[in-house]
């Protein structure tokens, strides 16, 4: 019997180039054995930053500006002030892309916390010499074992939260939670952990926007307790745009177990099947029909926004 591969959907293929890549530092691109941050740095004494998760496809970063509203969106939140306008953030990227001669398959994360203190305490106040900037790009492109070879979730007792505790629509450094419940999910087998809200419905993976597919319909949860993915808004509106029945609702596990296929979305991996939870296998453990239309459509408005 042939054992099924472990893959997530952030695996890529190993690339040597990243061995010597340039990251950028408060202004300055260095090379990577340069690249340092202080261990006073906020960001590294409590988690106290926030961040993006970007895609270089063909010479375009993917949906670029709802990235940056989403950033700038959580820095007004946390009161973490960036320290860079809009036009100076987006040079910032696209001159670490330049010093790295990169133009596509690329994964860029870009991080700011609230910045280096003058004692390992956690009040904001003592934050005192500025934000921190960083922004790492890699040659990064997806493993295709994960896109046709699919996931396999395990349904974890850790929940993203209310708003009240940690809003899990905030792409904070602190992602423990999510960490714990991956381990969780590893421990049992599986390769990503599914997460529950707080009221025992499906809602996210510890990483993706999670949806499911029945008799013709896709259903994805509320959006209340899970990140407000890119990828997963651009799916729901090409659903939209294309008469395709789309659900944002509580729903089980009982709707999940007896799901006709099911899929995950997020800005590395795209839509990624998922082939078992919790042990059931999802449909026929193949990717299904509904995921390769939706794929389909998803690459036809990503060559849209190239040609723009």
């Amino acid at each position: 019997m042939t054992s099924v591969q472990h893959v997530t959907t952030h695996t890529a293929e190993a690339d040597c180039r990243n061995d010597n890549i340039k990251i950028y530092i408060d202004g300055n691109i260095v090379s990577r054995d340069k690249a340092v941050v202080s261990v006073y740095d906020s960001g590294f004494l409590l988690g106290d930053g926030i961040w993006e998760g970007l895609r270089l496809f063909d010479g375009n970063i993917l949906f670029f500006d709802d990235h940056l509203d989403r950033l700038f969106e959580a820095s007004v939140y946390t009161k973490i002030d960036i320290g860079l306008d809009r036009a100076s953030l987006k040079k910032a990227v696209w001159d670490t892309l330049m010093a790295n001669n990169m133009t596509t398959d690329v994964h860029i994360r870009l991080m700011v916390t609230r910045g280096r203190k003058s004692k390992p305490f956690q009040h904001p106040q003592l934050s005192i010499f500025g934000s921190t900037v960083v922004i790492i790009a890699e040659h990064s492109k997806p493993d295709m074992s994960a896109s046709f070879q699919g996931v396999r979730l395990h349904t974890v007792p850790h929940h993203r939260g209310l708003p009240l505790t940690q809003d899990p629509k905030l792409n904070s450094h602190s992602k423990l939670n999510c960490i714990i419940a991956l381990n969780h999910a590893i421990q049992a087998g599986a390769d990503e952990a599914l997460m529950l809200d707080p009221n025992g419905f499906v809602n996210t993976t510890n990483a993706c926007n999670f949806f499911i597919v029945k008799k013709g319909s896709i259903w994805t949860s509320t959006g209340d307790y899970c990140m407000n993915g890119i990828t997963r808004q651009k799916v729901i509106e090409i659903c939209k745009s294309e008469s395709i029945p789309i659900f944002e609702k509580n729903y089980s596990l009982v709707d999940v177990y007896s799901a006709d296929e099911a899929f995950l979305t997020g800005t590395f991996g795209g839509q990624t099947p998922v082939s078992k939870i919790d042990g059931h296998i999802i449909g026929d453990g193949l990717v299904g029909p509904m995921l390769l239309k939706i794929r389909k459509l998803y690459k036809a408005l990503l060559i849209a926004g190239l040609e723009h």
